[in-house]
């Protein structure tokens, strides 16, 4: 049987939990459009984080791969349009690692783009109710180190697809951030499984508004 696989991180930047993995360690051993869910927890660490990635790639030789992680801030599912050459960490890592303007792949291209349907699996979500959108950036910190890495991969490996997906807080983590938005685990849940089957199963994205204005 064909596998997917699909990573969330470890808690950071203070938290007691990461709601990628919360989230992703229930799709493990799932069944989805006849393609079996592998999931793996990633260090919230540069270079570890990629290791670990390249690690899971290896042993599980997946048709495709997707990253999972937490954006706390965001009010949707937001799917990552393109990942940058550069680690610049706003704060320091699990490991107190703090790069600034340092490129991930020495002499690697500026930037490489997911090559999942995000515009489709966007509109699955949203057509389940689910609030989800494109985003246009993955930040600079682990979660773009771990895209842009996990496509560089991938860019010899045209069969195999990938890319990334940014979550918002779960409510208990919430609480903790006065006015912040977040999203039921049950939720993200759904989304991510919705995410998993259109990908596997469009290889043309819709050609519909994705794009920001700022």
């Amino acid at each position: 049987m064909q596998k997917v696989l699909i990573t969330g991180f470890e808690p950071f930047g203070g938290e007691r939990l990461n709601p990628s993995w919360e989230v992703v360690k229930q799709l493990n051993d799932m069944e989805l459009v006849g393609t079996r869910i592998v999931a793996r927890q990633l260090p919230c660490v540069f270079g570890a984080a990629l290791d670990a990635l390249n690690a899971a790639i290896d042993e599980v030789q997946p048709v495709m791969v997707l990253a999972i992680g937490q954006a706390g801030g965001r009010t949707d599912i937001t799917i990552e349009r393109v990942a940058i050459n550069v680690d610049d960490a706003r704060i320091p890592d699990n490991q107190g690692q703090q790069p600034v303007d340092e490129p991930i792949v020495a002499g690697g291209p500026a930037a490489y783009f997911s090559t999942l349907p995000i515009k489709a699996m966007v509109s699955s979500m949203r057509e389940a109710g689910i609030p989800a959108a494109v985003s246009q950036t993955a930040g600079t910190y682990v979660c773009n180190h771990v895209m842009y890495g996990l496509l560089h991969r991938l860019s010899g490996q045209h069969e195999v697809k990938g890319g990334f997906i940014h979550i918002p807080y779960l409510p208990e983590q919430a609480a903790a951030h006065p006015g912040a938005p977040s999203m039921a685990a049950s939720t993200v849940l759904f989304a991510l499984e919705l995410a998993v089957s259109i990908a596997l199963q469009v290889e043309h994205d819709l050609k519909v508004v994705g794009g920001a204005t700022h």
